[in-house]
Order: C-alpha cells, then sequence, then structure tokens
C-alpha cells in the first residue's frame, strides 16, 4: 500500500511562526502545476502497479490555489495506479479561503477530509500568531466543514506569547463543543530564522516557558481522553476510525511518494530502504521536475534501527522490546533505563512492548535517544 503527498507551496503571507518552503507570490502557480504534471509523469514508475490508499495536499495553503489544477492532477495520477475503494483524500486549509460553495466543491473532487488550519478559536491567540482568519470564521467554517466532509480535522497551537492556561482551556473547549473527529495540538516552536524566534530573542515578545506548555499538553490530554479521542501519536488525538492514514503511515514506516518542491518520500526497494527529498527552490523545481533533488539516501541498518525506534515510540502502537535489545548495544543498562522511566512515569510495559504514557510523550525523543544511545 501507498501513499502519496503534494506539496503546495503558495501562502498569501507568511505566519511568524512557520518555517515551511513556501511563496507568498501567485505569479508562477501555472508554471508550478505544469512542473506537478512533468515530475508525476517522469515517476510514473514509481506509481505503476501500486495500490494507493491516501493522498495528502499540504504546503503552504492548498486552498489558496484554484481548484482545477488539483483535480486534473488526481486525474492524472489515478491513470497511472489504483486508488483503494475507500481512499482518503486529505486536504489542508485556511478558515478564511472556504465558504460552503468551496466546500461542496472540493467534495464533489473526492475530497474527504478536510484539515483546518485553525491554530485557535482565541482573538488574542490568532492575532499573536499573525493568523488572516477571525475567530468567528474559525467556528463558523469548521461547524460547517462538519456538516460536508467525513472527517474534519483541526489544528491547534498551545504556548503562543501572552497565552495563558485560561485561554488554553478555552480553545479546548471550543473544540470539544464543535467535536471534530481529529485534533492536533502542538507546543508552539521557535524555528530558528523565523519571524516570532527572532523577536523572541530580542525581547520584544514572550513565550510561557517549556513547563507551562507541558502544562497545556497535559490539560490538553486529560479533557479530550475522555471525551472519546484516541491519543494515537505524539500531537494527534482522533475519533475511532478517524487517524490521518498519510501521518500514520509516515510514522509507521510505510512507503509514500512527495511531489512538488521539499516533499519526502520513502520506498523500499530490493532489501533497500531509500529516502529523498525534491528540492526547496520553486525555480530550480519548475526548471528540472522529477530531477532536482535536494538529497538522496540509501538507509544503513543502524540508521533504520534509530528510525525504527524514534517513530514507533511516538505512536500508541509501542515498541517490541525484544527488538530493542537485540539491535541496540546498551546490554544490561537497556533494562535499568527502561526501570527508570517506568518509575517516572513516563513509559508502560505491557506482553513485550514498550509504550510511551501520556506524560511520557512529552519525553519522546529524549526516551528514544536514551534506549538508542545511552
Amino acid at each position: 500500500m501507498l501513499s502519496l503527498y503534494v506539496h503546495i507551496p503558495f501562502c498569501r503571507s507568511r505566519c511568524n511562526y512557520c518555517d515551511f518552503f513556501l511563496l507568498t507570490r501567485l505569479d508562477h502557480l501555472e508554471p508550478f502545476f505544469t512542473a506537478l504534471s512533468q515530475e508525476t509523469e517522469l515517476r510514473s514508475g514509481e506509481l505503476k502497479g501500486k495500490t494507493v490508499n491516501s493522498i495528502h495536499f499540504g504546503g503552504g495553503t492548498p486552498s489558496l490555489v484554484p481548484l482545477h489544477y488539483l483535480v486534473v492532477w488526481l486525474e492524472q495520477v489515478s491513470s497511472l495506479c489504483t486508488f483503494t475503494d475507500d481512499i482518503e483524500i486529505a486536504f489542508e486549509a485556511n478558515p478564511e479561503d472556504l465558504e460552503n460553495e468551496s466546500m461542496h466543491a472540493l467534495k464533489a473532487a473526492g475530497i474527504t477530509r478536510i484539515s483546518l488550519g485553525v491554530q485557535s478559536y482565541v482573538p488574542d491567540k490568532l492575532a499573536a500568531l499573525g493568523r488572516q482568519h477571525t475567530s468567528i470564521q474559525a467556528e463558523d467554517i469548521t461547524a460547517k466543514a462538519l456538516g460536508i466532509f467525513k472527517s474534519v480535522s483541526i489544528d491547534l497551537i498551545c504556548g503562543v506569547p501572552g497565552e495563558t492556561a485560561a485561554l488554553w482551556e478555552a480553545d479546548i473547549d471550543t473544540a470539544l463543543r464543535l467535536h471534530p473527529q481529529h485534533i492536533s495540538v502542538y507546543m508552539l516552536s521557535l524555528e530558528p530564522k523565523t519571524l516570532l524566534q527572532r523577536n523572541v530573542s530580542k525581547g520584544l515578545v514572550a513565550v510561557p516557558d517549556e513547563g507551562v506548555q507541558a502544562s497545556m499538553y497535559e490539560l490538553a490530554l486529560a479533557k479530550l481522553e475522555p471525551r472519546g479521542y484516541c491519543h494515537y501519536e505524539v500531537s494527534n488525538f482522533s475519533l475511532p476510525g478517524h487517524h490521518s492514514r498519510y501521518n500514520l503511515a509516515s510514522w509507521k514506516r510505510e512507503e509514500y511518494l512527495g511531489f512538488g518542491p521539499s516533499a519526502h518520500s520513502f520506498l523500499c526497494s530490493s532489501g533497500e530502504e531509500i529516502r529523498f527529498a525534491n528540492v526547496s527552490s520553486l525555480l530550480r523545481y519548475i526548471a528540472e521536475p522529477g530531477k532536482a533533488l535536494g538529497f538522496r539516501e540509501t538507509l544503513s541498518d543502524e540508521e533504520r534501527f534509530t528510525e525504527k525506534v524514534f517513530l514507533s515510540l511516538r505512536i500508541n502502537s509501542g515498541l517490541d522490546v525484544e527488538f530493542l535489545r537485540k539491535e541496540n548495544k546498551l546490554g544490561h543498562c537497556l533494562s535499568q533505563k527502561i526501570d527508570r522511566f517506568e518509575q517516572k512515569g513516563w513509559v508502560r510495559l505491557h506482553e513485550g512492548r514498550l509504550y510511551l504514557t501520556g506524560k511520557g510523550f512529552l519525553f519522546a525523543d529524549l526516551i528514544a535517544g536514551e534506549l538508542i544511545f545511552g
């Protein structure tokens, strides 16, 4: 089974916390989609004979571009591979780009899942993040989307400049009242070279410290899980049957293909595991679609092991302890480390598998690193 990702690199403006590859002008829109079609055709050998059960349009802002471009690409790729009958086609969107007519058009085009970049339902938080939509728009579009699409996912961010526990609780309570099928909870991170990171470093704004962010994350756990949301990955909660197929496939290290500038791919072929990514430059991508690579690497046995540990511990299916014991070099120290993490309440052992607790998810990378490297 194969998953596909398409990176649409256009936004109206860059949010102050964002470090994704994108452009805030649309004058290369037509050349981009021409290049996307050419890349897809040049890579048709990676698609032929494959069955696809999920496609994710991300970005950037897919909802900013005319829908017919995406329809044409879907028709092209469907001619090169087989779609499952229940394929999930997910589409990232900003609330300000959507209205009833556009959402019905998306559904008619085959979109089954909408992922709304809400980030917050609180006016002060939206202003601090530089978002373009209002809190009223966010609530209105979430409610309308729930009446149209099979699955609706919303993104929420905690740890925003000036945010208090009360504001975060208000965000969670609003989300629970609307009751989307999927909620992603992200703790704000200060990415290098972003406007927010520069403003924080200059002392112009302040963000809640890590301890406050951790308490906000734990509040989300306390409120979402009793309402039926399964905490299936560090940042993601879903009602039964509504997890993100594309994201879960990535965390499980299943094959996926990425199209568009900066998009990543992962393939298994003849016993080898290969990761590669397109270049993070629109002009180079347009000039050499399907050939302008940012990197390509064949994973070593050690890299495979490291990836599997880090990614398996991010999801709620856990990690096989015997696999961990067989492949690492810590010897008897491994059991001591697991015991220490159990005592801290970060992990639990059950039938030979190691699972992170809700609190443990906060330290997923630290735990994985300790279990691999000591």
